[in-house]
Parts: structure tokens; sequence; C-alpha cells
């Protein structure tokens, strides 16, 4: 989805543009304007039900489970997605591939002759640097000498005890391919990289690389849907409207929509859950609390005062982009990095769980209406982000990509 608003800045610049990615999202490549190229040697799967490809995902948790991940679903796919791409490469010649961060084969398709690659971060930047910590681990920066020596020992920990496995692997596949082995680590493209984000958002790091361009936030464009049926107690409330999510693919809604709901069911507040696809799992409903399994944000987070996540990195850049604080409740995938910078740049809360009870959402989201601080603070930030067109700038950076590509042959 973040793609999406690039592709059709790209097509109005009259840009040719394919995409290649599963067949759950022909439609919403097509409707880009970009021709849709299945995965062939690459495995095709549902990502709303992972353990339908890869048996013995959801028996796994935590650690294991992202260890299960790398191996599988990243690494695993290299192979596969490398030679899709060379076959395209053959079929339809090309200048330039764009690829969100998770496909390593378009960096690699580059290192073995193809055209150059450019990643666009869908994550919380996670390249290595002296002045963090491992990607993953929810750590705050350190840029003291003890803090590198406390980031360059957790990474190399990182890279040979927990991903360990995943290194060899990668190491192995590299090999195979014809590449130069390398532990597994956040890839860094040589030429492009594109952080839909601003650096307000990123921790400081003394060692950014240049190719690295903050571009402001990336909003998809929302599907035509007609609004609920309640819609209008947004626009007449009166109290604090407050939203809660989880994105989707924690999808239970047990784990952060329920607890909220009975932590807010006697607040002055209206409580907005969308993304909820099983109503009945929730059971009977508090009288301040609405339910939807979508609602386009761009129209309610105008209304909002405080933002409950599991922490999804495109839900929260948006909620900032309107300027509305944050709890963040997760720490599977990316959501530990997420929560931490919400908490670094003081525009929210870190809850340092994906289960939390219904105290802490309490006193959270009481903290976060009482203390006008971090809505100050997510209107600062609100500001920046909104200074930026981040379609534009994407296709101006990959148009001068091409130019230059084309100045070296």
């Amino acid at each position: 989805m973040p793609l999406i608003p690039i592709v059709r800045e790209l097509r109005s610049h009259g840009h040719s543009v394919r995409w290649y990615t599963g067949r759950n999202y022909a439609q919403e490549v097509e409707s880009s304007g970009a021709l849709f190229e299945p995965f062939v040697h690459a495995r095709d799967y549902d990502d709303a039900n992972f353990e339908g490809a890869f048996p013995g995902r959801d028996g796994r948790a935590g650690l294991r489970q992202i260890q299960f991940d790398m191996e599988h679903i990243f690494i695993g796919q290299i192979e596969g997605q490398l030679q899709d791409l060379r076959d395209l490469a053959r079929s339809w010649p090309h200048d330039l591939v764009l690829a969100d961060q998770t496909v390593a084969a378009a960096l690699l398709h580059e290192e073995l002759g193809g055209p150059p690659c450019a990643l666009l971060g869908v994550l919380p930047l996670g390249i290595p640097s002296r002045d963090t910590g491992p990607f993953g681990l929810g750590l705050a920066p350190d840029a003291s000498a003890l803090g590198h020596l406390r980031n360059g020992l957790l990474s190399w920990a990182a890279q040979q005890v927990v991903f360990g496995s995943v290194s060899r692997e990668l190491q192995a596949v590299c090999r195979r391919i014809g590449v130069r082995p390398r532990d597994f680590e956040v890839a860094v493209a040589p030429t492009l990289m594109l952080q839909p984000t601003v650096s307000a958002f990123e921790y400081p790091r003394s060692d950014l690389p240049p190719q690295l361009h903050f571009i402001g936030p990336l909003i998809p464009e929302p599907p035509v849907r007609p609004l609920p049926a309640w819609w209008p107690d947004v626009l007449a409330s009166r109290c604090p409207v407050i939203l809660v999510t989880q994105g989707t693919l924690a999808t239970d809604p047990r784990q952060l929509i329920a607890p909220t709901l009975e932590a807010l069911a006697d607040e002055d507040v209206l409580v907005i859950a969308a993304g909820v696809r099983d109503r009945a799992a929730l059971g009977p409903l508090p009288e301040n609390a609405r339910v939807t399994n979508f609602v386009p944000f761009f129209q309610l987070l105008p209304h909002v005062a405080v933002y409950v996540t599991n922490g999804g990195y495109g839900g929260v850049q948006q909620a900032l982009t309107c300027g509305v604080p944050c709890v963040v409740a997760g720490r599977s995938e990316d959501k530990a990095e997420v929560a931490a910078r919400v908490a670094y740049a003081k525009v929210g809360l870190n809850l340092r769980t994906d289960r939390p009870t219904q105290q802490r959402l309490r006193a959270a989201v009481r903290t976060l209406l009482k203390d006008l601080r971090f809505r100050e603070q997510a209107q600062k930030l609100s500001v920046q982000l909104r200074s930026h067109d981040a379609p534009r700038e994407a296709a101006q950076l990959l148009e001068a990509l091409i130019m230059r590509s084309e100045e070296t042959v």
C-alpha cells in the first residue's frame, strides 16, 4: 500500500511501471496504473495466512517466530525472486527497480549486473549504525563511547548468535547465486534509499549514508467505501475521541482492542475500534464504543485525541501527520522499534508489551489527554511531516538515479 502513491506519481510522469508481487495484490497493482507481474519461481502466499504456506510458523512466538520468518519467508524467497527478476529483465528491459526493503533479491540482482535498485523503507530505519543497537530490540540510541561498545557487541551477538542460522543460510544462498557471502542485517542500498518519514522521528545517527533520503509519510489513498452508520457520532462528539486498532497482521481483537474498550468503558470518551473482522469476538460492547472493519483514517484522525495501536509503522505515521499522540502496545515484527521511537520523540507512550492490562491502558490514555506536552510535540512533528510531498520527492529522486545511471553507461 505505501508504494501505490509513488507508482501513481511515476505514471503521471509518463513512466512505464511493472509491479512484481503476490497475486493477492493484483487488483491494487492494476488500479495504480502499473502492470502486474506475479511470483513465478518465488513462492506465492497469503500474508493473512502464513501458516498455510509456511507450516510451523504459528506454533512459534516472539524471537523464535522472527527467526523463522527471516529464514523461511525472507531468505528462503531470495533465489526464486531473483530468478523471476532476471526473467523479467530479459523479457522487459527496464532502467530501475524500486523495491521495499524486505526484497533482498532486488539488491542481489543489481550486484549480478541487473538494473540499479532503490530501496523504500517500510519499517523504521534499521540500517547498522555505531550509535544504535541492532534492529528489533527497541533500544534507545547511545552515541557515547560505552554506547558504541554496547551497540557493537549486541550487533555481533545478533548476527552470530541470535540470527546465526539466518546468517549461515544467507551466506549459502549468496554462494549459490555467485555473490559475496554476507551476514544477515538490514540491507543498505548502494545508490538510493527512501525513508517515508522525517529525521525527527528517527534516532540521531552520526553515520547515516549519504544516499538515504527522508521523504515524508506515504499515506495510502483510501478505498471508496461508505462511512459507518455511526459516523455522525464522531462529528457531534463533545468528548475526546480515542481510536484503537491492531493493523493487518495481529487480527485477534482480544489482544489490544478488547482490553482498550473495557479499560475506557466508564471514561468520558468515544472509542472507535477499527479493523475488527470478527465483531462477535468482542462480546457486548460498552455504550461509548463504536466498532468497524474499516474507516478512512484520513477522515477520522483529525477528530481523534489519542491513537492506541500495536505499533504498525504506517498507522503511526498517519496519526502523527495529523498531530495525534500515540499509546503503543506491541512487540512483534517491527513494533518494538516503532514504540521505542514514539517514546524517544516524546509523541506518546511505549507500554513495552503486546498484552497490556486494562489499568495500564486507562492510565496511558488519561496521561495523553491531560499532559498536553505529548500533543504539542506530536503537532510539531506533524508540521514537519506535512511539509513533504513523498510521492513527488520519491519520483524526483528515482528519476535522478536513472539519469546518473544513463550517464555512466
